[in-house]
């Protein structure tokens, strides 16, 4: 009997340690998720930054997103380059974009954003610059079986395909309504303006309407008098 139940007692340890390695891994997944948050940066007009990422091996995806959330005609020009300083791609007056490719080779990438076709606009944009190694930084997991690691790694997955969803959704109503409001701006602005020379043109007419009057009625009284 007391057999039985030190085989329940360890038992029952096992399958703790493996729900608490489960909950582990699944927290430090969600972790490196955020981790790969959205970063901002303001670009002055004329004004050139680049960011940089380390793909730690060969034939691992490099990811990167950006969208202009303010200023002029909300675009920008960006260029990526690889270790050998070669152009991965590049493309201009682009107001957002999500694209990934695999790194050839090992080392650091560079993402860089350019503000420089514009001469008075400042522009504040959303980037984010990441390899899949950097998500799966995380994932330890350790003395666990074949079976229970395939279960743990398809529920991560599932779960920071779910996460990655929500993030994206948040960034793309994010962005909307700065351009939303940004429009709403620039509209109320030309409804003013527009409102301005409204009054000016009918000040104006009035204006002329009294001089043609009087110059009417000047020649008449002339007319008159001779």
């Amino acid at each position: 009997m007391i057999i039985g139940l030190g085989h329940q007692v360890e038992g029952c340890t096992e399958l703790l340690e493996e729900q608490t390695m489960r909950l582990l891994i699944v927290a430090s997944s969600i972790f490196a998720v955020a981790q790969a948050s959205l970063l901002t940066v303001s670009l002055q007009p004329d004004e050139t930054s680049c960011f940089y990422v380390f793909a730690d091996k060969p034939q691992v995806n490099v990811n990167y997103y950006f969208a202009v959330q303010s200023g002029g005609s909300f675009d920008i020009d960006y260029a990526v380059r690889g270790p050998d300083k070669k152009v991965i791609a590049q493309d201009e007056k682009q107001r957002q974009g999500e694209w990934s490719f695999v790194a050839d080779t090992a080392g650091e990438y560079e993402l860089c954003l350019s503000n420089r076709m514009s001469t008075f606009s400042e522009k504040v944009v959303d980037f984010q610059f990441t390899t899949d190694s950097d998500v799966q930084a995380g994932f330890n997991f350790g003395h666990l079986a074949d079976e229970t690691i395939n279960e743990v790694s398809e529920s991560v997955e599932h779960i920071r395909d779910q996460v990655n969803h929500v993030m994206k959704s948040l960034q793309y109503y994010r962005t909307r309504s700065h351009r939303n409001h940004a429009t709403v701006k620039s509209t109320l602005s030309r409804i003013y303006t527009f409102s301005l020379y409204e009054i000016l043109f009918c000040l104006g007419m009035a204006l002329l309407q009294v001089i043609v009057v009087e110059l009417f009625f000047r020649f008449r009284v002339k007319d008159f008098e001779v």
